[in-house]
C-alpha cells in the first residue's frame, strides 16, 4: 500500500509549470550560469567544513564524522500554507504537554479507556520516578521537533513526535546563514521569514520556567560531551543563548540545589538544557555506570530547586508506540478535531493488525518503536527477499516491538546532484518551543532523501540538508 499515486513536487505542478511561490528562485536559476552555481557550492562545502559543521556516524563507520551534504535549491513553503501548519504543530504539542502532565498525574485519559493502561505504564519510557512531580507551567516538552512529510496531493502528515532531545536546528540557522551569504541578491528579491533570531527564543523560553523565584535564572547546555553525533549542535547553542556549555563532571547538587563549578566558585544553575538521554542523567536513580549526569540530580528536580528541558520521562510521548494515540489526546485535553493527520498506523502487537503487516511487508515501512535515526527499521519496497525474510522472523518473534505504516509517497523538490538538477525525497522537522508561550521560527529543517529513490532523509543514512523558506504574506 503506498499513500498517493505519484509524487507531489515542491516547486512543479503536475503539468510541468512552476508553482507561483517558486516563480522568482525559478527565474533566477534560469538566469544563473551553471558555473557561478557551482563555484558557490564549492564554497558552502568549504565553509561549513571550516566551522565544522558534521555529524558523528554510529554502526559501521563508528568514530567516523561526516560532513552533511547542504543543497541550494531551498523548500520554499507559501505563507497560508504555514499558517495552517504552524496552527496544527501548536495544537500537537499542547495536547502532548496535556498528556505527560496527565500520566504522570492523575492518568484520566487512561481511566477513561481512550489508550490501554499497559501501552503507557509498561512502556520502557515510562518514568515512575516522575509521578507526582509538578514542573514549572506544567510544561514537560519545552523544545519539540515535529517530523512532517507530504504526500498524495499534497497534504501534511506528522510522520512522528520528537520530544526527548531533538536535534537538528543548528542545521537550519546555518543553512539559512549559508544561502543569505552564497546567494543575497535572491533575499533581495523574495520576502522571506527569519529564522535566525531561534537561539533568542530558544533562551526566553527556558527562562520563562525556571524555579519560581529565581528572577535571571542562570541556564546552561548539559552535554554529553565531544563523542555524541550532536555535539557541534550542543556547542552551537550554547554559544549563540550565551550562556555556559557543561558537562556532568561541571556540576554537583548539595541541598537539593545544581551548582556549576567556576573559577569564582560555585554558580547556581536554576536551568538546565539537556542533551543527555533519561537513563544517564542521575546515576543515583536511573543507570549507576553513568559517568554523563549528575549524581542527586533528579532529588534537586523533584524539590523544585531546577528545571530540566526536556523533562524526564517525556520519551514516553513520542514513543511510535503512542504516536496512533495523538489525535486522541487532542480530542480527549482540548476538546478540537486535530489540525494535521497522522500517517496510518498499524501496532503489531494487535493479531490482526500483525496479521496484516506479515502479509504486506513488502508495500509496508517497519519501525521499531523505541527506533530513531533511520536505523532498525524497514522500508517494504526497497528491501531484497532476504531482508524482508530476516526482518519476518523479528517481527514474528517480538511483535510489539514494531508498527508498520503505509510507504509514504513523500513530496519530492528539485535537488543539485552529481547528474545535475533532479527530485528527491524531502521532510522537515519544524522546532516548537513552549515557555509562557507557543512559538516557533517559520520554516524548521528540511531533509533531503540524496540517494535515487530513497525515502530515508536522515543526516545518519546519508541524507543532506536544505534552507527551508516561508515566504511572508
Amino acid at each position: 500500500m503506498r499513500m498517493g499515486a505519484s509524487f507531489y513536487n515542491e516547486m512543479h505542478a503536475a503539468d510541468g509549470s512552476v508553482r507561483p511561490h517558486y516563480g522568482g528562485f525559478a527565474e533566477w536559476l534560469d538566469s544563473t550560469p551553471p558555473e557561478r552555481i557551482a563555484r558557490r557550492r564549492a564554497e558552502a562545502d568549504l565553509a561549513f567544513h571550516r566551522v565544522g559543521i558534521t555529524f558523528a556516524v554510529y554502526g559501521e563507520d563508528a568514530g567516523t564524522e561526516r560532513l552533511i551534504p547542504f543543497d541550494i535549491v531551498p523548500r520554499i513553503i507559501p505563507a497560508a500554507e504555514w499558517t495552517a501548519l504552524a496552527a496544527g504543530l501548536k495544537q500537537r504539542v499542547r495536547a502532548l504537554n496535556a498528556f505527560l502532565k496527565d500520566i504522570y498525574h492523575d492518568q484520566e485519559i487512561l481511566a477513561a479507556g481512550r489508550i490501554p493502561p499497559e501501552q503507557v505504564l509498561n512502556n520502557g519510557q515510562f518514568r515512575e520516578e516522575m509521578r507526582g512531580v509538578d514542573v514549572p507551567d506544567d510544561i514537560y516538552a519545552h523544545i519539540a521537533g515535529v517530523d512532517v512529510v507530504r504526500a498524495g496531493e499534497g497534504e501534511f502528515y506528522v510522520l512522528e513526535d520528537n520530544l526527548r532531545v531533538p536535534s537538528g536546528v543548528s542545521y537550519m540557522i546555518e543553512d539559512r546563514k549559508m544561502m543569505m551569504r552564497l546567494f543575497p541578491e535572491l533575499f533581495a528579491r523574495h520576502k522571506i521569514a527569519p529564522v535566525l533570531h531561534y537561539p533568542d527564543l530558544l533562551f526566553d523560553s527556558l527562562g520563562a520556567v525556571a524555579p519560581k523565584g529565581v528572577e535571571r535564572p542562570n541556564v546552561v547546555v548539559l552535554t554529553p560531551g565531544a563523542f555524541n553525533s550532536a555535539y557541534f549542535e550542543h556547542t552551537y547553542l550554547a554559544q549563540q543563548m550565551g550562556v555556559e556549555l557543561v558537562e556532568g563532571r561541571d556540576l554537583f547538587v548539595r541541598d537539593d540545589t545544581v551548582w556549576m563549578r567556576t573559577t569564582q566558585g560555585p554558580a547556581r544553575v536554576d536551568v538546565i538544557y539537556r542533551r543527555v538521554d533519561d537513563d544517564f542523567l542521575d546515576p543515583l536513580a536511573f543507570r549507576k555506570d553513568s559517568m554523563l549526569g549528575v549524581p542527586g540530580l533528579l532529588s534537586a528536580y523533584k524539590a523544585g530547586r531546577v528545571t530540566l528541558a526536556n523533562a524526564i520521562g517525556t520519551g514516553v510521548a513520542d514513543d511510535k508506540s503512542i504516536y496512533p494515540y495523538v489525535p486522541e489526546m487532542i480530542r480527549f485535553y482540548l476538546g478540537e478535531e486535530p489540525l494535521l493527520n497522522n500517517v496510518p498506523t498499524y501496532m503489531c502487537r494487535k493479531a490482526e493488525d500483525l496479521a496484516y503487516t506479515l502479509a504486506n511487508l513488502a508495500d509496508l515501512v517497519v519501525k521499531e518503536v523505541h527506533g530513531a535515526g533511520g536505523y532498525g527499521m524497514l522500508v517494504g519496497p526497497a528491501a531484497t527477499r532476504e531482508e524482508i525474510a530476516e526482518f519476518r522472523k523479528r517481527l514474528e518473534a517480538h511483535p510489539e516491538r514494531y508498527i508498520a505504516q503505509p510507504t509514504l509517497s513523500l513530496s519530492n523538490c528539485p535537488t543539485f546532484v552529481e547528474s545535475g538538477i533532479a527530485p528527491r525525497h524531502i521532510d522537515l522537522r519544524p522546532f516548537v518551543l513552549s515557555g509562557e508561550q507557543i512559538r516557533m521560527v517559520p520554516g524548521g529543517l528540511t531533509r533531503v532523501a540524496l540517494r535515487e529513490g530513497s525515502l530515508v532523509v536522515n543526516s545518519s543514512q546519508g541524507g543532506g540538508t536544505k534552507d527551508t523558506w516561508v515566504l511572508e504574506a
